[in-house]
């Protein structure tokens, strides 16, 4: 009975795990369809090393089986001593020769797609006119959130990276408060934020996220680095050259006054301009350094702090308690900001029409 049982158990748990393991190759998250050469790369070299180690573990067991075989004692009896090959020279050299031939055959490919990796001259190429070549991103991880910068354009957005397809997108990389880890699991990756220094490195995208869940890939914070830490996303809209340049457009023309349509929206801003404006910038154009994030493209965003769907009660439920959904984020509470009291329904609703006409996307 208990022999049942222990099969059944299992046997639910080898199902638990075929089921976790299906969502692997989700094409917007997963490291098993990369989205660019740096993601090739990568996936070159997990295909590599678990040949290598699958190798391994086949001759290892192959082995093991072999000698229990011939070696059992109902075929050899009590009394033999197999044949020892305490040292033996040619054994000796034979399994210390396979495991570095085997290290060079995984160290080779790592060092050379490291270098690559690492190399950032392209940033600073220019063309005729002097200007960039290449889109240079400035990333600044925050608790909980992600700031992106593009200093050659001029505009700031955050928690959603727009990049072109088909080159090569530069990233300079710190942190604003502690170790963070920026990593697009589907592009390549992951590389440290850290406070005291910069770091660089380059991903490649080769298709538009369009067709994507959500038309967007995800990113991840790969550090942990507090409470909230599982919940510090980042979503990435790969668009084609010409779509992200108007993007850019679009995103430099936002510092103009814009006209709001509805007396709820009007209402709404008035209240961010009392109690909001002093964290949150509502212009993509400019430069990084803002308390909160910046929210430029919030009505384009498909998220509200970064992982609760983009719905307009989540918007006032993040308003009016935002320790609640994410502990330990920096975002007062709504009676630090009002006086002392919590925002009623009406100016919640306010806001949150107000927010969600915050756009750039025609």
């Amino acid at each position: 009975m208990m022999k049942g049982i222990k099969k059944w158990r299992l046997f639910s748990l080898l199902t638990a795990l075929t089921v976790f393991l299906s969502g692997c190759g989700a094409e917007h998250l997963s490291t098993l369809n990369p989205a660019g050469q740096v993601g090739r790369d990568q996936y070159n070299l997990l295909l590599i090393s678990g040949a290598i180690v699958t190798l391994v573990i086949i001759v290892v067991t192959i082995v093991y089986i072999l000698t229990i075989v011939k070696f059992r004692r109902s075929k050899v009896g009590e009394d033999l001593i197999p044949v020892q090959v305490e040292g033996s020279h040619k054994l000796e050299l034979l399994w210390t020769i396979i495991p570095i031939v085997l290290l060079l055959i995984l160290a080779v490919p790592t060092v050379i797609y490291t270098y690559n990796l690492a190399d950032v001259s392209g940033m600073e190429k220019v063309d005729e006119d002097g200007d960039k070549k290449a889109v240079t991103v400035n990333v600044e991880a925050n608790l909980y959130w992600w700031e992106f910068e593009y200093p050659d354009l001029g505009i700031i957005t955050a928690q959603e990276l727009v990049v072109p397809t088909q080159e090569k997108v530069y990233f300079n990389l710190k942190a604003a408060d502690v170790k963070h880890s920026f990593w697009i699991p589907a592009a390549g990756g992951k590389l440290d934020t850290n406070v005291e220094n910069i770091n660089q490195f380059y991903l490649t995208f080769d298709n538009s996220s369009e067709g994507l869940k959500d038309g967007v890939f995800y990113g991840k914070c790969a550090e942990l680095c507090g409470p909230s830490h599982a919940l510090m996303d980042f979503k990435v809209k790969s668009l084609d050259r010409e779509d992200f340049d108007a993007w850019v457009v679009n995103m430099q023309a936002s510092a103009e006054e814009q006209t709001l349509e509805g007396e709820v929206a009007q209402q709404g801003e008035e209240i961010f301009n009392t109690s909001c404006i002093q964290c949150h910038a509502v212009s993509g154009a400019g430069s990084a350094g803002g308390v909160g994030p910046n929210l430029a493209t919030f009505g384009d965003r498909n998220r509200v702090a970064g992982f609760m769907d983009h719905t307009e009660d989540n918007i006032k439920n993040w308003i009016n308690n935002p320790e609640e959904y994410k502990p330990g984020n920096l975002m007062p509470q709504p009676e630090e900001l009002n006086k002392g009291n919590k925002f009623s329904d009406q100016e919640l609703t306010a806001l949150a029409e107000y927010l969600m006409g915050l756009t750039v996307e025609d």
